[in-house]
Protein backbone atom coordinates (compact mmCIF):
# COMPACT_ATOMS: atom_id res chain seq x y z
CA UNK A 1 0.00 0.00 0.00
CA UNK A 2 1.38 3.59 -0.75
CA UNK A 3 2.28 5.75 1.46
CA UNK A 4 -0.04 8.87 1.86
CA UNK A 5 0.96 12.33 1.53
CA UNK A 6 -0.55 14.51 4.29
CA UNK A 7 -0.06 18.32 5.41
CA UNK A 8 1.85 18.83 8.46
CA UNK A 9 2.33 21.85 11.10
CA UNK A 10 6.04 22.20 12.14
CA UNK A 11 8.05 23.88 14.17
CA UNK A 12 11.50 25.24 13.02
CA UNK A 13 13.99 25.42 15.87
CA UNK A 14 16.97 27.44 16.16
CA UNK A 15 18.81 25.48 13.99
CA UNK A 16 16.14 25.20 10.92
CA UNK A 17 15.40 21.81 11.55
CA UNK A 18 11.64 21.16 11.49
CA UNK A 19 9.82 18.78 13.76
CA UNK A 20 6.06 17.96 13.69
CA UNK A 21 3.47 19.70 15.53
CA UNK A 22 0.32 18.44 13.83
CA UNK A 23 -0.63 16.89 11.03
CA UNK A 24 -3.93 16.23 8.80
CA UNK A 25 -5.24 12.29 8.84
CA UNK A 26 -8.29 11.05 7.97
CA UNK A 27 -9.65 14.80 7.72
CA UNK A 28 -9.08 15.39 11.67
CA UNK A 29 -5.92 17.68 12.74
CA UNK A 30 -4.30 15.45 14.97
CA UNK A 31 -1.76 16.92 17.76
CA UNK A 32 1.88 15.75 18.06
CA UNK A 33 2.01 15.18 22.07
CA UNK A 34 5.24 13.35 21.86
CA UNK A 35 8.17 12.76 19.24
CA UNK A 36 8.70 9.15 20.22
CA UNK A 37 11.87 8.62 17.36
CA UNK A 38 13.65 10.65 14.63
CA UNK A 39 16.19 9.40 11.92
CA UNK A 40 17.58 10.52 8.68
CA UNK A 41 17.27 7.83 5.59
CA UNK A 42 19.45 8.61 2.06
CA UNK A 43 18.88 6.28 -1.06
CA UNK A 44 22.02 4.69 -2.01
CA UNK A 45 21.27 5.33 -5.67
CA UNK A 46 19.02 8.37 -5.49
CA UNK A 47 20.95 10.28 -2.37
CA UNK A 48 17.12 11.34 -1.73
CA UNK A 49 17.28 12.31 2.08
CA UNK A 50 13.87 11.59 3.96
CA UNK A 51 13.56 12.52 7.78
CA UNK A 52 11.25 10.09 9.96
CA UNK A 53 9.15 10.85 12.84
CA UNK A 54 7.80 8.25 15.55
CA UNK A 55 5.13 10.16 16.96
CA UNK A 56 2.69 9.90 19.63
CA UNK A 57 -0.45 11.75 19.00
CA UNK A 58 -3.45 13.32 21.31
CA UNK A 59 -5.56 10.80 20.27
CA UNK A 60 -2.92 7.83 21.83
CA UNK A 61 -2.15 6.26 18.41
CA UNK A 62 1.34 5.81 17.29
CA UNK A 63 2.45 7.17 13.75
CA UNK A 64 4.94 7.43 11.61
CA UNK A 65 5.34 10.47 9.19
CA UNK A 66 8.44 11.54 7.24
CA UNK A 67 9.65 14.51 5.61
CA UNK A 68 10.88 13.63 1.71
CA UNK A 69 13.18 16.65 0.98
CA UNK A 70 13.38 15.84 -3.03
CA UNK A 71 9.47 16.42 -3.27
CA UNK A 72 9.67 18.72 -0.47
CA UNK A 73 5.84 16.36 0.84
CA UNK A 74 5.35 14.98 4.03
CA UNK A 75 4.05 11.51 4.17
CA UNK A 76 1.78 8.85 6.89
CA UNK A 77 3.98 5.35 6.42
CA UNK A 78 1.27 2.67 5.58
CA UNK A 79 1.79 -1.06 6.40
Amino acid sequence: MPNETIGVITYSGYRGEETPRSFIFEGKKIEVSEIIRMWIEEGIKDRVRKRFFKVKGIDGFEYEIYYDEKVKEWFLTKD
